[in-house]
């Protein structure tokens, strides 16, 4: 029997504020940070909180941290964002997402990742965005080929650092006129 793709979620991403820490610390669920290293220490969860305040404030053009929320209740259901890196001596803007276990399998991550790509195109900065989710991580993977990335390979990283992990490095043409 094949199944019925779900109806994506109606949503929003609202720029990363300093109320977001609660929302941060569902989504470092075993679950959700299985493909990461695991999860973080308070310290560093508040560590990164401040850095994605930081991110969302700065209007420079290097990036900026999302919470997902449904749009008919505001209620936050994951986390997105994109952000500069130098990527094989290019610059470009990487990608990442989590959505909370009841709310995976929506199409919320989809098209999360969507909207996150539009705010990037706006900044017209940089031509790719780039993720770089594990090999073994299939439905983040599945967001990518959804979202119309395209796979130019595997590729060694680390993440978090000092941890090596094999990842599918994916790539998004913001401006395929250029």
């Amino acid at each position: 029997m094949e199944r019925t793709p779900p109806v994506p979620a109606p949503l929003r991403i609202e720029p990363w504020s300093d109320d977001d820490l609660e929302l941060l610390r569902l989504a470092n669920a075993p679950e959700l940070m299985d493909h990461l290293g695991g999860p973080e220490t308070q310290e560093q969860l508040e560590a990164r909180h401040e850095r994605y305040a930081a991110l969302s404030a700065d209007r420079t053009g290097k990036g900026r941290m999302f919470r997902i929320a449904l749009a008919g209740t505001g209620e936050g259901v994951g986390t997105i964002g994109f952000w500069e890196t130098t990527w094989q001596g290019e610059q470009v803007y990487e990608t990442g997402w989590a959505v909370l276990p009841g709310f995976q399998g929506l199409g919320i991550a989809t098209t999360a990742t969507n909207a996150v790509a539009e705010q990037a195109r706006a900044e017209h900065k940089h031509r790719f965005l780039h993720a770089f989710p594990s090999v073994a991580n299939a439905a983040s993977n599945a967001v990518c080929r959804k979202a119309g990335f395209v796979l130019l390979g595997m590729c060694d990283l680390e993440y978090p650092p000092g941890r090596p992990m094999v990842a599918n490095d994916w790539r998004l043409d913001l401006h395929p006129d250029r």
